[in-house]
Order: structure tokens, then C-alpha cells, then sequence
């Protein structure tokens, strides 16, 4: 499995379904507009996977094909890929703008992107997502998490690894913190930043919330 992050909330899973003769499939994460500051994500996609609908979270238009889009709760079955959405909130909001937690299984890995949570989960929520391999959770406050609540979560889901998301990176305009509260929250962050990550079942040997920060391209 290769994940390759478009900064924002925005990732590209490109995977290889079981089975024979199966050919990769694509998947986008929460591809974001222009008002985020930053290239929007471009390509061929098999599946788009959407967490709610905010413009920086829902421009499937700008990825080529006709991909499948999933932007609700729910089990579902797309090209040998399982996901499972599961409803949560943005944040503790006068009007709250619904928000799905995403889990996709594929090549014996589970992966989790929280989307823009803004509050902690309930015990029926964890339930669902324990067990994740890859957790993919928003650190910028504001909107969602901020550090100190996404490592606070961290710590009850137990992932093997932690990648960071919906926080300030160089060119994003959205009005949000930077890693570095996460950062201090959780003990260190690596330095080198990883454009992209392949990543195998077998190299989560040992590993227990191990943080990799993903660079844009």
C-alpha cells in the first residue's frame, strides 16, 4: 500500500486489492479546492471517499475518471476494498455539520481517517475503530482537534501508526495551527518529512504510535 499526502486532509491511497489479475485501485481522501491555499490533488481515481461536505474537504470534480464517491455512514464494498463509515460531529457547534469517520481495509492493513472531528468519541465509536493499523487525525484546532485532543485520542485507539492531518503546512491559508503543539503533546515528531509512505502489514512489527509526518510534493 502506498500513501501519499496532498496536505490538508487530503490523502491518496493507492492499493492492491486480493486476488488475481486485480489491478491497483485509487483512492482519494478529502480532496480540497483552491481556497485551501494549496494544488489541489489530481489524477485518476477509482474511489473517492469524502467526510463531509465543506469545500475544502469535497472537490471530487477535480479528479479525473469516474470514480465511485462515498460521503455517508455506512458499509460498504467498492473494487475489493471494505469501508466502513461511521458517524461522528465536526465539533461543538451551534449548527454542527455532520462529519464520517472512514476505516478502509485492504492488503490486511486497516486505515482510519477521522475527517474533521472536533470531539472526543464515544465508547461505541472506539469499539469500531480499535484495532486500526494507520490513523490519520486532524491536530490543528480551530475546527477540529487541536494537539493536545488528538493525542489524548491517540493514546485510547492504540494505532501502530500515527499520520497528522488538517493542521498549517507552508502555502495552506486556512486558519489553523501548525504541528508543533502536537508535536510537544505527544514526546517528538521526525523531522524528515515523507512525501509518500509504502507501507506492508509486516512493517508494523513493533510499532505502536509511531508518528510520520507526510510533506507535499
Amino acid at each position: 500500500m502506498i500513501i501519499q499526502y496532498y496536505g490538508h486532509s487530503c490523502f491518496k491511497i493507492t492499493t492492491k486489492p486480493a486476488g488475481r489479475g486485480r489491478e491497483d485501485v485509487a483512492i482519494f481522501l478529502d480532496p480540497f479546492d483552491k481556497t485551501v491555499g494549496l494544488r489541489p490533488p489530481q489524477g485518476q481515481a477509482d474511489l473517492v471517499v469524502v467526510s463531509h461536505e465543506h469545500a475544502d474537504h469535497n472537490n471530487v470534480s477535480a479528479l479525473k475518471g469516474e470514480p465511485a464517491v462515498i460521503n455517508i455512514p455506512g458499509e460498504y464494498s467498492v473494487k475489493g476494498i471494505n469501508i466502513v463509515g461511521l458517524a461522528s460531529k465536526h465539533g461543538p457547534t451551534k449548527d454542527p455539520v455532520a462529519n464520517t469517520i472512514f476505516i478502509l481495509e485492504s492488503e490486511d492493513l486497516r486505515v482510519c481517517h477521522l475527517g474533521d472531528l472536533g470531539t472526543d468519541l464515544e465508547s461505541k465509536q472506539l469499539e469500531e475503530i480499535d484495532g486500526v493499523d494507520i490513523l490519520m487525525i486532524p491536530i490543528g484546532g480551530k475546527y477540529t482537534l487541536d494537539g493536545k485532543e488528538a493525542v489524548d485520542l491517540i493514546r485510547k485507539i492504540e494505532p501502530a501508526i500515527v499520520i497528522p492531518m488538517h493542521y498549517k503546512i507552508n502555502g495552506s491559508t486556512i486558519d489553523i495551527a501548525d504541528e508543533k503543539k502536537f508535536c510537544a503533546e505527544i514526546g517528538s515528531c521526525p523531522k524528515e518529512r515523507v512525501s509518500k509512505l509504502n507501507i506492508k502489514k509486516k512493517d508494523l512489527e513493533g510499532k505502536s504510535m509511531d508518528v510520520v509526518v507526510m510533506g507535499v510534493e
